[in-house]
């Protein structure tokens, strides 16, 4: 007897479900370690000055005029907020607490990161797995990640 296309499309939601709430969880993993690389940056806001200042030679007019008049001036503030998003939006995407917000929070947060070094035009961000990767599998949760199996919040 043949399996009637309803239950098998509750099975596939199920497990496509299940996927998901592992790729939250993946990520949210890989962004509690970029925080604690970062966790210098909450006493030194300095670091991140010169990451900034490192970006500015080779940077696209856009990216340029956005480190000059956002990114530095505003480096020890976002030298505390960037470590904490991510250990925040990291520990959200693990224990499935509000996951699509998280999600759209860190897909914003890498996109930020990604326009600040003018890494969209350059033929190394198709092959950066901090590139597409990162931002595909957040707005993949932000898009479907209602609802997941395994999270706190339903």
């Amino acid at each position: 007897m043949a399996t009637p296309a309803r239950a098998r499309g509750a099975g596939a939601g199920a497990a496509g479900s299940f996927g998901l709430r592992l790729l939250a969880m993946l990520l949210g993993v890989f962004f509690i370690a970029m925080s604690a690389s970062k966790i210098a940056w909450l006493t030194d806001g300095g670091i991140l000055l010169r990451q900034f200042q490192q970006w500015l030679p080779n940077a696209a007019p856009w990216a340029r005029w956005y480190l000059e008049t956002v990114c530095v001036p505003g480096a020890p503030l976002f030298a505390r907020l960037v470590p904490i998003g991510e250990l925040s939006v990291g520990v959200a995407l693990v224990v499935g607490f509000w996951t699509r917000m998280a999600a759209i929070t860190a897909f914003l947060m890498v996109l930020n990161f990604h326009f600040a070094m003018s890494a969209f035009w350059s033929p190394g961000f198709l092959t950066n797995g901090l590139g597409l990767p990162v931002l595909g599998g957040l707005l993949a949760i932000a898009i479907s990640g209602s609802r997941l199996p395994l999270s706190v919040s339903r």
